[in-house]
């Protein structure tokens, strides 16, 4: 049986990347991308499959209801994915307003949309879909137990209590209304299409220009890491299998210390220099021809609030519904880095932003 998919924030990094996904695994079904092209959603990155006609584009806000319940209604949208967030934690730290507005704001305004459309109208079987982060859990110590579903929430900074505000908001909507819900929290996404402010693309694109690798503190703090692509596949097993009401955590199994990132960036990239020696042409800027990218490395002050490590206990997803990553670090951080080598022209223009 086909679906028709409305997926918030589509045009930003995991949402893009999942649109790919499932275009390619479901062809038959019918894909709306609703996104409000902030400075993080990129409507280039869908390029290739508006050419194909394989989805439908329409710019909005997700705290739009009029508008939301427009695109449910008339695009008869039986599934949605909630991807559609403020994530980036600095800037949370800086200017929360926004944090708040989209992510707890638009949060329920997407559950009453669905709510008047699915409930009260059309009565037609349905899914929200809800993507949340493990940064709802807190900080943990070097021997904690990864987190749990069950877990209690202790987020801390703005970004991550919006979110807890979010999950909390979508579990309401199923227990109160009745509303088909799921919830899936992820460890840290890497892959192609993700903006160059996080980690991995910032340190690619500077050792690329020989700018600055900038590392909070001593660079210890510990995060879990997916691939962009695995994280779909598990969305996509909670979407056709999952049960509702439930929340399942997306993670690779996968835990890094920040600076050994960095270094893994570093040598990755003086080796590609040293087989092609185009690259050396292309980025003349770059260290990474002497194979000396790692000198770019500088320690700047810590971040307020800084957790120190999240780890992702993604047992339930893998006993429940047979999920388990195809990506290892190696294999993710290859294609990664091919991908931003090979598309310049789309994280170029967002430096100069």
């Amino acid at each position: 049986m086909s679906r028709a998919l409305l997926v918030t924030g589509g045009a930003g990094f995991i949402g893009a990347n999942f649109v790919y996904y499932w275009c390619q695994r479901y062809p038959k079904d019918r894909v709306v991308v609703y996104d409000a092209l902030t400075y993080a959603g990129n409507r280039s990155s869908l390029s290739t499959l508006e050419e194909q006609g394989r989805i439908v584009f329409v710019e909005g806000d997700i705290c739009d209801g009029a508008k939301v319940k427009k695109a449910l209604a008339e695009q008869e949208i039986d599934t949605l994915v909630h991807f559609a967030a403020e994530s980036h934690v600095d800037r949370s730290i800086t200017s929360p307003d926004a944090f708040i507005q989209t992510n707890l704001i638009g949060t329920y305004t997407l559950l009453a949309a669905a709510k008047e459309v699915w409930l009260g109208g059309s009565g037609r079987p349905h899914r929200f879909h809800h993507v949340s982060t493990d940064e709802v859990f807190g900080s943990l110590g070097a021997e904690d137990p990864a987190f749990t579903e069950t877990l209690r929430y202790e987020p801390n900074s703005p970004y991550s209590a919006s979110k807890a505000g979010s999950d909390h908001l979508v579990r309401a909507y199923h227990h109160t209304y009745g509303l088909e819900v799921t919830t899936s929290n992820c460890s840290n996404n890497y892959g192609p299409f993700h903006f160059p402010e996080k980690l991995i693309p910032l340190c690619l694109t500077n050792i690329l220009d020989g700018r600055p690798l900038p590392v909070y503190g001593d660079g210890t703090n510990i995060r879990d890491w997916l691939y962009v692509e695995d994280h779909a596949r598990g969305i996509e097993r909670v979407i056709t299998d999952g049960k509702p009401g439930e929340t399942y955590n997306i993670g690779g199994n996968n835990e890094w210390a920040n600076i050994d990132i960095v270094k893994l960036l570093c040598v990755a990239l003086d080796q590609r220099f040293s087989v092609d020696p185009i690259l050396a042409e292309r980025f003349p800027d770059s260290p990474a021809a002497g194979g000396d990218s790692a000198s770019l490395i500088t320690y700047v002050e810590d971040r307020a609030g800084h957790d120190w490590r999240y780890a992702i206990n993604a047992d339930k997803i893998e006993r429940t519904l047979g999920f388990v990553p195809a990506e290892t670090f190696e294999t993710g951080i290859a294609k990664t880095l091919d991908w931003y080598l090979a598309n310049e022209a789309w994280w170029r223009p967002l430096l100069r932003r």
